[in-house]
């Protein structure tokens, strides 16, 4: 095979499948290649590693695309140069409302544009939707495995994990509806709207910043996203991912 490599993922385009599964955590990405059949290896450099194998007969590509939408725009650009066409994001977040528990899982209907890559490519106007095709078989995927209300809405896409000198507006999105926030999904809604290509996403809560004072606690160590509840939450959530890519 003389096709030439995608320059980071370093995978050749034909060793990339139509549909995706994309992840922050490399680990995460080699516990869902487990979840194919027929899997193999077919990228690995820096934080992006890459596997194709079948879901139910169907070729699906999982990649990780580590941590923050500038890394992840470059795993998300090059998928699509291969001829990705939908693409569904399977992450850890930290819920915004009120009463959603640790573990939970949360289907991504938009997201707020403040990941910090995605203003250098449109103006802020431009929207971060995820398609309704994806959303409508992750909801259903979410119901088949006994997740019939499974909360919904937009995620905050924020570009900054700790936080720094400036005042945090968590309030604000808290106020404002949006269910939860983490650090991608709108850097693929928005490459993939670019393209005229399917995007959505599904997220596990990993703590609640509605009910905690997340800046304390970060900087005092209290978080912890490494327990049991959290991790089995991942684990349905790359089934549902699975299943609801199979569908479209």
């Amino acid at each position: 095979m003389n096709e030439q490599l995608l320059p980071l993922l370093r995978a050749r385009p034909g060793q990339i499948a139509k549909r995706a599964l994309v992840v922050g955590d490399p680990d995460r990405a080699a516990t869902a290649a487990k979840l194919l059949d027929d899997v193999q290896e077919v990228g690995r450099f820096r934080e992006y590693l890459t596997f194709t194998g079948h879901h139910r007969d169907l070729p699906i590509t999982i990649c990780s695309h580590g941590v923050g939408g500038s890394g992840a725009a470059v795993a998300f650009h090059e998928l699509f140069l291969a001829g990705v066409h939908t693409v569904i994001r399977a992450g850890t977040c930290g819920a915004l409302q009120p009463g959603i528990a640790d573990g939970t899982i949360v289907v991504g209907t938009g997201a707020v544009r403040n990941d910090g890559i995605s203003q250098t490519l449109i103006p802020p106007e431009y929207p971060a939707v995820a398609h309704y095709e994806v959303v409508s078989n992750l909801l259903n995927a979410c119901a088949t495995h006994g997740l019939q209300d499974a909360p919904t809405g937009i995620v905050l896409t924020a570009a900054n994990f700790y936080p720094g000198l400036l005042d945090s507006q968590m309030d604000l999105w808290i106020k404002a509806q949006v269910v939860a926030v983490e650090m991608e999904f709108a850097t693929l809604l928005t490459m993939a709207g670019l393209r005229g290509l399917r995007a959505g996403g599904l997220f596990v809560t990993d703590g609640n910043l509605a009910e905690n004072e997340s800046d304390a606690e970060i900087e005092d160590f209290a978080y912890n996203p490494h327990r049991d509840v959290v991790d089995e939450g991942k684990a349905k959530m790359l089934v549902i991912a699975l299943d609801a890519l199979s569908r479209l």
